[in-house]
């Protein structure tokens, strides 16, 4: 009876073994498997963010042997929660301010990967050819939101017709810190998505990129294009976690690559280029 005993003892000691070093091989090829990803879901807005990721990312992903799922959004929320909870790897659609106050707001572990060319903002009118041409008093319709704004008044500081307080923060400039409109500009707020069709009815209009394309606008026939700053421009952003893991070096090699640059030049005429591009 002693034997039969410690024989079982002895059995039950080896499957039990057996199914740890079993559970210890399912954990290792999972661990493996995350540092070996080979699948990635890129989240962008529909448009011409969705369409930079499937004609000049995607491309290079797979020759890296990735197989890469695209998934559209319709708004600028839901691209960061899906992030946030891991349904999607990646998003493109946002500049970095945004990501910025949008992990402060939701206490998000989120951070930008890299800068990639962006569509500007630029001053549309039908009744003018020229920034020269522009009479005293014309009306321009800018964003009535504050990032764009801003962005609305440091271009037309930048082609002369206005002058901003040098204490004013070029991120946040708003029509208080215009000290000097030699055109006697009158700025109209309204909001960013009815600017293209503003430029109807009013003498010029500051339209931002996005919104340009959506609206079919050649960003090319804009009297004048914004000299962007990088942190307006959009960025490719992951989770933190992730930041150093391979497939995130491999977006980023990619997206630095002649290839990615040459689809840019080819496909998206107008876009702003990042400083790390221009160097």
């Amino acid at each position: 009876m002693k034997k039969w005993y410690r024989g079982f003892i002895l059995l039950l000691t080896i499957l039990t073994i057996s199914a740890l070093a079993a559970c210890g091989s399912d954990d290792a090829s999972s661990d493996d498997a995350k540092k070996d990803k080979k699948k990635i879901t890129f989240g962008a807005t529909a448009g011409p963010y969705s369409d930079m990721v499937k004609e000049a990312i995607i491309p290079g992903l797979e020759k890296k042997g990735y197989e890469v799922e695209i998934r559209e959004f319709s708004d600028y929320v839901q691209p960061n929660n899906a992030l946030a909870k891991g349904s999607i790897d990646a998003n493109l659609f946002q500049h970095s301010i945004y990501l910025e106050n949008f992990i402060k707001e939701n206490k998000l572990d989120l951070t930008g990967l890299i800068t990639v060319p962006t569509a500007p903002m630029g001053i549309y009118s039908n009744k003018y050819k020229s920034l020269d041409d522009i009479k005293d008093g014309a009306t321009i319709t800018i964003p009535n939101d504050p990032t764009n704004a801003a962005r609305a008044f440091t271009t037309l500081q930048d082609q002369g017709l206005i002058k901003i307080d040098e204490k004013a923060d070029v991120l946040t400039v708003s029509e208080k810190d215009v000290v000097e409109n030699k055109k006697n500009l009158k700025f109209k707020p309204i909001e960013a998505g009815q600017l293209p069709r503003s430029v109807d009815s009013v003498d010029l209009a500051a339209v931002p990129g996005n919104f340009a394309l959506a609206a079919k606008f050649d960003l090319l026939s804009a009297l004048v294009l914004e000299n962007m700053l990088d942190p307006f421009r959009n960025i490719v952003a992951i989770q933190t976690k992730n930041k150093d893991a391979q497939f995130a070096k491999d977006i980023k090699e990619v997206i630095e690559s002649d290839d990615f640059e040459k689809v840019i030049d080819e496909k998206f005429k107008g876009f702003g280029k990042p400083e790390w591009m221009k160097k």
